[in-house]
């Protein structure tokens, strides 16, 4: 059994792993009940979003053995959410992304350091 942040971590390094840009973990935990964490981050296509995707699931699911509850956005690939129940993935295309801003949206959330070299 795993606790959020960890599973948070590991997703960020799967997102690391593929080449995603600005990944950013915020814990949501004071400001919402939707999840303990979001994770952000950025892909260069939609390709791109989608491997991305996959990545994270098959890091959290796969290697964890934290199911995921739901993804939305799939076809379309300019946003994608993955949603693991205290986690929420967000992978957008760079224009998705600004238009959205998340990280505005959600700037009561606490941002949480990753260190990418452990």
């Amino acid at each position: 059994m795993y606790t959020p942040k960890e599973l948070a971590l590991r997703a960020a390094k799967a997102l690391d792993d593929r080449k995603g840009l600005k990944i950013r973990l915020l814990q949501v935990t004071d400001v919402t009940s939707i999840a303990d964490y979001f994770l952000i981050c950025t892909g260069t296509s939609n390709t791109h979003v989608k491997t991305l995707c996959d990545s994270v699931e098959a890091a959290v699911s796969d290697e964890l053995g934290e199911p995921l509850l739901h993804r939305e956005g799939h076809r379309g690939g300019t946003w994608v959410l993955l949603d693991f129940g205290c986690l929420v993935v967000h992978v957008f295309t760079e224009e998705t992304r600004a238009f959205y801003d998340l990280e505005r949206l959600w700037n009561d959330a606490t941002p949480v350091p990753i260190d990418f070299a452990e």
